[in-house]
């Protein structure tokens, strides 16, 4: 198997193509926006620009890789002659629903539909499909390129056949599959997004501020970054829909969404995507100044 297409150009369409595309595979990087086509390769070069000045690879191989993407607006168009679809779309179970059925209909019937949903139920996707056996979770963490762990998720009818396959494609791209269960969040997003909802919360009630939130969990905890950055560079709207699935799915209010969470996402204050989140992103990407709202 030569062939994937990834559905989506976004931070993790971007990354997932990367990835591939760097170890040898052919990509067909597909997205209904030209424009975000144009910004994801444009990442992609960045990124592998990045690689090349820190010599983890050479010029030749970041060719290479470019050389292995080919893109499309086009899902018919561009899943054709594919043995794999990596669907790396908005975390919008609409969304994702329509893509599946699409990717059904134009699909050869022995292809394998992989979403990288962080949350949404695999079960639940596949039930778009005439093939839910063959449709699987690959949850791969961001940034793609860097980070090793991809969770693998079987939804209730998926074969035992295309879990292997998944497992053993996911070594081949030098990454370290983790196979977990089809329930909301998983296991990553399931302890990490409670985590980042009650740092939230510790905010909402005057606890303490988002500085000493962040630096109490990295001095404290060994965190790399603290709970508030990383909502930031997640995404404030991605993290109110994880939070929102695993609420639907578990009816369970300790899942339920902070206030102050709910009302940054309607203002339109998403973290670093966005310019501003818990810290202002207007002058850097990187956490270095609390957002006015905070300080």
């Amino acid at each position: 198997m030569k062939n994937i297409a990834v559905i989506g150009a976004g931070t993790m369409g971007n990354g997932i193509a990367h990835t591939f595309a760097q170890f040898g595979y052919n990509v067909q990087l597909i997205d209904i926006s030209q424009a975000a086509l144009d910004r994801g390769l444009a990442t992609i070069t960045k990124n592998l620009d990045r690689m090349v000045a820190k010599e983890k690879i050479t010029e030749d191989d970041k060719n290479d890789t470019l050389n292995n993407i080919t893109t499309y607006t086009s899902i018919k168009e561009g899943v054709q002659n594919t043995s794999l679809v990596v669907e790396a779309a908005t975390e919008n179970i609409d969304l994702k629903l329509k893509i599946f059925k699409d990717l059904d209909e134009a699909c050869a019937e022995d292809t394998i539909l992989a979403t990288n949903t962080s949350s949404i139920s695999i079960t639940q996707i596949a039930a778009a499909t005439n093939r839910p056996e063959k449709v699987i979770g690959m949850h791969f963490m961001n940034p793609v390129p860097i980070m090793k762990l991809v969770e693998i998720i079987g939804g209730y009818n998926t074969s035992d056949e295309v879990m292997d396959f998944t497992v053993d494609l996911t070594k081949k791209i030098n990454k370290v599959p983790v196979e977990v269960n089809d329930y909301p969040g998983f296991v990553a997003n399931r302890i990490l997004m409670p985590m980042i909802n009650e740092s939230i919360e510790t905010l909402y009630n005057g606890v303490a501020g988002v500085a000493e939130i962040d630096t109490v969990m990295k001095l404290g905890m060994a965190h790399p970054m603290g709970p508030l950055q990383l909502a930031d560079f997640i995404g404030l709207d991605v993290c109110l829909s994880i939070l929102n699935v695993m609420y639907d799915g578990f009816k369970n209010p300790k899942y339920a969404p902070c206030p102050l969470l709910v009302n940054m996402v309607a203002a339109g204050k998403l973290g670093v995507k966005s310019g501003e989140g818990f810290y202002d992103y207007s002058e850097s990407r990187k956490a270095e100044k609390v957002a006015k709202m905070f300080s």
